[in-house]
């Protein structure tokens, strides 16, 4: 990619002819090797492309200015700090996006899926997105700013399918803040399946076999 700004990412394809494109973001101090993996494992129906681009690093509030890989900062006494850090990676990723539409992927056939601070970013980036695309996958996550949402949603992405999903004993983002996020999306109609396991901050067998269902929805329809 040419942009000096540009995300570098890992791609990888499940077959030859993939019926469209998942663009994975990973979590706080990850990279786009955490979830690379978990490609095999997906009972899918239809070859995919998939794109787990890597965050940039940047210093980190909450652990005490440290650096690592971020989608945005974290200050929890002051939580809208991190609207700018937001914007600018949902502008970056928006970048991964345009250039796979760029290479005949229709915006319909491209889900943007993330995990924890990614999943912020997916679901800020496909509900405000202008194009509309093939579906959110929010995995652990929570809306940010919620209270503003509906400014920032776009007409294009009104019908769009999310999958959300959260560990019950998640210590990180507890599930209160993940409900709360599904509630608000289902009051506004948006079509939201929820799915909830019995484990932490992570992802669990039963989950990647949810996800490869929700995916097959999608591009096998």
């Amino acid at each position: 990619m040419h942009d000096q700004d540009a995300l570098a990412f890992i791609e990888t394809q499940t077959g030859d002819r993939p019926a469209g494109t998942v663009i994975w973001l990973h979590g706080l101090g990850a990279s786009g090797h955490d979830f690379e993996p978990i490609v095999p494992m997906l009972p899918l129906a239809v070859d995919l492309r998939f794109i787990f681009p890597h965050a940039p690093t940047r210093a980190i509030t909450i652990n005490g200015g440290m650096e690592m890989p971020a989608w945005y900062d974290i200050n929890p006494a002051s939580p809208l700090d991190s609207n700018n850090d937001i914007a600018a990676s949902v502008a970056a990723v928006t970048q991964v996006v345009a250039r796979e539409i760029e290479r005949g992927c229709a915006s319909e056939n491209i889900t943007i899926a993330g995990f924890s601070q990614g999943g912020v970013i997916a679901l800020e980036l496909g509900l405000s997105h202008p194009k509309p695309l093939g579906g959110i996958m929010a995995l652990s996550t929570y809306v940010h700013d919620l209270e503003h949402l509906t400014e920032r949603v776009d007409f294009a992405n009104v019908d769009i399918p999310i999958f959300m999903a959260h560990g019950v004993s998640d210590p990180m983002i507890p599930i209160a803040r993940g409900i709360t996020a599904r509630e608000a999306l289902t009051k506004l109609s948006y079509r939201v399946e929820w799915r909830q396991y019995g484990m932490g901050h992570e992802v669990c067998p039963e989950q990647i076999n949810h996800i490869g269902q929700w995916l097959n929805q999608i591009y096998a329809e």
